[in-house]
């Protein structure tokens, strides 16, 4: 088994994070494995052509993927939540080797083509995952988080035990736990190597069997109270969205999104924090009520 071990101060600088580089190169290992990805055929199939035109610059990424030999530099730890594309390809190429920038560029070409316009229903889905966990660990701390964060996983007094027949033992020397949840990570949870400079988790988000539903489907009753569209929006602010983000989602126009939110927000059934350059909406209690979740 695998064993991550914490100092002092390491517990308290767990984090969750999402990457859209990491699982940019998850998206690869289904394309090239199906067969443990059955959620994603309908994805993969309309993948496929794109990899074929992409064939010549994918190619080498692709041998690497599909050796599982993909360089600890080009799959960098998330360094803040809500990190963009761009920012972690940065971190990627500050890393040493020779090889890095031509397979940056196949992440890059990929990312753009089979990737980034599924992107927000993708990101709904992580940060869906993130704020379950957060309460979790509100309500019943970090031992029970870590247990539950996957089977194989369990927390044992100092370490994060992982039953995944290595023998690795992993420091977080400092640089606390980033936990990435991942819509391609298929039933299993991928460890740092032996060896990576700053070890993170990724494990398989909650709820990937809702990625490719074409929608969320608002209740009649609630959609009679507010309006079919104001009912839509408010589905989708069950994870933290930006008025663009939810557009993306719902098909409506910006200044539809605007105009609704403002109503929604009025009525206290979402509220509004701003997070780097982006003001992001999310569902209240009395909003998630009236949606019927829990």
């Amino acid at each position: 088994m695998t064993e991550i071990r914490f100092g002092a101060g390491d517990v308290a600088a767990i984090r969750f994070a999402v990457s859209p580089l990491g699982e940019t190169i998850g998206s690869l290992r289904a394309l090239t494995d199906p067969g443990h990805h059955p959620l994603h055929l309908d994805w993969i199939r309309a993948a496929r052509p794109l990899a074929e035109d992409l064939a010549t610059e994918l190619a080498p990424l692709l041998d690497l993927v599909r050796a599982d030999q993909v360089p600890i530099g080009l799959t960098p730890p998330p360094a803040c939540p809500l990190a963009d594309l761009e920012e972690e390809l940065a971190t990627a190429s500050a890393s040493p080797g020779p090889e890095l920038p031509p397979l940056i560029a196949a992440v890059r070409a990929w990312w753009r083509a089979a990737v980034q316009p599924h992107w927000p229903q993708m990101r709904a889905v992580l940060e869906a995952d993130i704020g379950y966990r957060a309460r979790q660990l509100a309500e019943d701390g970090f031992e029970t988080l870590l247990d539950r964060l996957h089977p194989s996983l369990s927390w044992a007094g100092d370490r994060l035990v992982a039953d995944d027949g290595q023998t690795d033992t992993l420091d977080v020397r400092g640089h606390g736990l980033p936990l990435t949840p991942s819509v391609f990570a298929g039933h299993r949870v991928l460890l740092p190597v032996a060896g990576a400079p700053r070890p993170h988790v990724v494990y398989p988000a909650r709820a990937v069997g809702t990625l490719w539903e074409r929608g969320h489907q608002a209740a009649d009753g609630l959609a009679r109270l507010i309006g079919r569209s104001r009912a839509r929006l408010l589905a989708h602010t069950t994870s933290p969205a930006s008025t663009t983000q939810l557009a993306a989602r719902t098909g409506l126009s910006l200044g539809a999104v605007s105009q609704h939110l403002a109503v929604l927000r009025d009525g206290g059934l979402v509220a509004a924090h701003r997070y780097r350059r982006e003001v992001l909406y999310s569902v209240t209690d009395l909003g998630t009520a009236l949606l019927g979740r829990d």
